[in-house]
């Protein structure tokens, strides 16, 4: 059985103190509802973005707080994540529970959807908080991190543009 690191929970208040906190806010041209459709669908993650080899969810629709998916980055890294929100069309948060690999304390995001003219403004906070033996590794690859976490929206965009038109009854 593969080892597991358990992590610290996160919450509202260490998404705004998070030693290393990357937050980007972009506007997407559609409507909420076709974006959280995508982060929120089968293939989410996947479906759109190459730093993401693997995702799945671990729990059944309908999703909601305490919903749980594993999500794997490059191949290498396995993190088991919990959303302690959901609020369905608007804003989705999780804290990461464990990874399959040791270096993280702490690890959660929250996506924060709100309208905008043309379109929906995308609030996407990603908070860690390194082992503090990593620390001296992380500090030097931050603008690395930093670029990776910031073109994640472009493949979300491109993935809402794929999407079929919602039902209209």
């Amino acid at each position: 059985m593969p080892r597991r690191y358990p992590l610290a929970e996160a919450d509202d208040d260490f998404l705004d103190t998070a030693p290393l906190r990357f937050r980007h806010v972009v506007a997407l041209d559609a409507p909420a509802t076709r974006v959280w459709r995508a982060l929120s669908a089968d293939d989410a993650l996947v479906s759109w973005s190459r730093l993401i080899t693997g995702a799945r969810w671990t729990s059944p629709r309908p999703f909601g707080p305490g919903s749980t998916r594993a999500v794997t980055l490059g191949g290498v890294l396995t993190l088991t994540e919990r959303f302690f929100r959901w609020d369905t069309g608007n804003r989705m948060t999780f804290t990461v529970d464990e990874a399959n690999r040791p270096g993280l304390r702490r690890f959660a995001e929250d996506l924060v959807l709100e309208p905008c003219s043309g379109g929906t403004r995308l609030v996407w906070t990603f908070a860690v908080e390194p082992a503090r033996w990593l620390t001296p590794v992380a500090v030097p690859t931050l603008p690395l991190v930093r670029r990776a976490t910031a073109g994640l929206h472009r493949g979300l965009a491109l993935r809402v543009r794929e999407l079929p038109a919602e039902d209209a009854g």
